[in-house]
Formats: C-alpha cells, structure tokens, sequence
C-alpha cells in the first residue's frame, strides 16, 4: 500500500537525489540536453519508465530543458514511488 512520506522521511529520501528538490508536495528536476531532439529521445525514455510504473511526472519541454515534476496525486503528496521513479529517471538523463 502507498503512503504519503513524513516530512523527515522526504528529507532522507532528498538526500539520496542530489538532483531533485523539494516544491510543497513534489519533487522537481531539470534536465539539460544537448538539443531539442535529445530532450524529445529522453523524454521518450522517461514515458517508458512512467508508463511502466504507472505512475507519471509532469513533463515540461523547453527547447534542450526538461522539467519534471513527481507527486503521488492520489495521497496528496510525496510517497516512495516518486523517489523510486526519480531514481530511475536520474539513471538514464544524459
């Protein structure tokens, strides 16, 4: 069962994500590409990974910038599935 994380646990959890920072209920990203085309390629990747979990970061697109942004809609917060997904993601942006 899902739950939403304590405010200690997201801070545990932040600290194993360098790259991620907190916004109220969500964790946020912004990845760098090399072009407009790689950001589309990893944008595709990161849906793979979405899709598969079932669970899905907003996704802004701005040129060679990628914003992402996780929360667990459904509990109103952060829970594990987002730092889960966002550890995959950190696994394959360039």
């Amino acid at each position: 069962m899902r739950a939403r994380l304590t405010d200690d646990q997201i801070d545990t959890r932040l600290a194993q994500c360098p790259q991620w920072t907190r916004e109220g209920d969500a964790i946020v990203r912004t990845v760098e590409c090399l072009d407009f085309a790689a950001a589309i390629a990893f944008v595709v990747h990161v849906g793979f990974l979405a899709e598969a979990k079932d669970h899905h970061p907003d996704i802004d697109i701005r040129w060679r910038t990628v914003r992402l942004l996780l929360t667990t809609h459904d509990l109103g917060g952060l829970s594990e599935w987002d730092f889960e997904l966002a550890g995959e993601i950190d696994a394959v942006a360039p």
